[in-house]
């Protein structure tokens, strides 16, 4: 609903960002009849770049951070649509999804959207309803469409073909992905669970102390708390932290940098394998890859996804071909009734004509 409010509203990459109170207000009142919060909220996750894997919409403004910052007030933030929004809307406009009434009979908006590209995989998704939950990793859109051309050329290919052009989830933030088992389990049966880990690498500091240095942290963690436990850890278990010196965020406008000083005489890898164990440098990932398909939630692995995003893009592609084919049928007879009067031919060319303008 926010990404087909902002086309209504035109705006497209190439135009100006507009207030974000602008396209909250138009969802709202044509679409959307809820909380203005529930909708800011989703528009700016659909603006942060370390929420989303391909983001969909540009902000322009405070859209919030890595370190649990909330966006600015809508009234200060602008936004307009991401170059691959627009492969979440093409070819709305030939017929390609159903539409339907909006909540108060003046409007129509389409039920599902065209989605050129499997955003479910691309972005993931997370959420919670009446007995249902979801949480679907993100990867990457080079690695999604490989597999997607694969599952189209090789309809029986196994899970260990896929794995080869797909081998596991790319999270936005970085990190670390542990290989294990569950990478597999969770791709051929939705649930599964992935062991993230921070990227950090050791350097030598003053008077013969060593930094941990980290550099990338694990998806869905809040840097400023990971932060603040470790220093909650460093006093609160002193037998095994009383050896860190300091902790310090040193992240700039350059990238993510942390540092946790280690005192001199203190192997740091021992050090880091507690800080594993114990901190937010290592988090588990629940994978449960349930969605909607054919009108009701299914827990599906990699495979069964594809094959219905593909099913989704032939069902597309089989409208905007029909509509595409009327308007054409329609722009013939519009050229063959003004041309009419000036044809002064026999009716066998009347026929001819005719037939070649309708033919399939």
């Amino acid at each position: 609903r926010i990404l087909y409010t902002m086309s209504e509203l035109g705006l497209t990459p190439d135009k100006p960002h507009r207030k974000c109170a602008r396209i909250v207000g138009d969802c709202l009142g044509k679409y959307h009849p809820h909380g203005d919060s529930s909708v800011y909220d989703a528009l700016v996750r659909m603006a942060q770049g370390f929420s989303l894997r391909a983001t969909l919409v540009d902000g322009h403004g405070n859209f919030g951070s890595i370190d649990g910052d909330s966006a600015a007030a809508m009234r200060y933030t602008e936004a307009r649509m991401a170059p691959l929004a627009l492969q979440m809307l093409r070819d709305l406009d030939k017929d390609t999804v159903p539409f339907h009434l909006n909540f108060d009979d003046t409007l129509k908006e389409p039920e599902i959207l065209p989605a050129r590209f499997p955003n479910l995989l691309v972005n993931g998704a997370s959420g919670i309803a009446v007995g249902l939950a979801t949480n679907i990793p993100p990867h990457n859109l080079s690695e999604v469409i490989r597999a997607v051309d694969l599952r189209i050329d090789k309809p029986k290919a196994t899970l260990d073909d896929f794995m080869q052009v797909l081998p596991a989830p790319d999270f936005p933030t970085g990190g670390v992905l542990l290989d294990t088992p569950e990478i597999r389990a969770a791709y051929q049966t939705g649930r599964g669970k992935l062991t993230l880990r921070a990227r950090v690498h050791i350097e030598k500091g003053p008077l013969g102390r060593s930094l941990i240095c980290i550099t990338e942290v694990p998806y869905g963690v809040n840097k400023a708390d990971m932060l603040s436990k470790i220093l909650k850890l460093s006093d609160e278990k002193k037998a095994i932290f009383g050896c860190i010196h300091d902790i310090r965020d040193e992240s700039d406008r350059t990238g993510l940098r942390a540092v946790v000083e280690i005192k001199k005489d203190y192997d740091p890898n021992k050090v880091l394998q507690k800080l594993y164990k114990y901190s937010d440098l290592q988090v588990t990932y629940g994978v449960n890859m349930v969605a909607i398909a054919e009108g009701k939630p299914l827990l599906m692995g990699v495979k069964s996804i594809l094959h219905y995003f593909i099913e989704h893009q032939k069902n597309v592609v089989t409208r905007r071909t029909r509509y595409e084919l009327a308007q054409a049928q329609a722009r013939a007879l519009l050229l063959f009734a003004t041309c009419l009067p000036f044809l002064y031919c026999t009716s066998e060319l009347y026929t001819d004509v005719f037939s070649l303008a309708f033919s399939p």
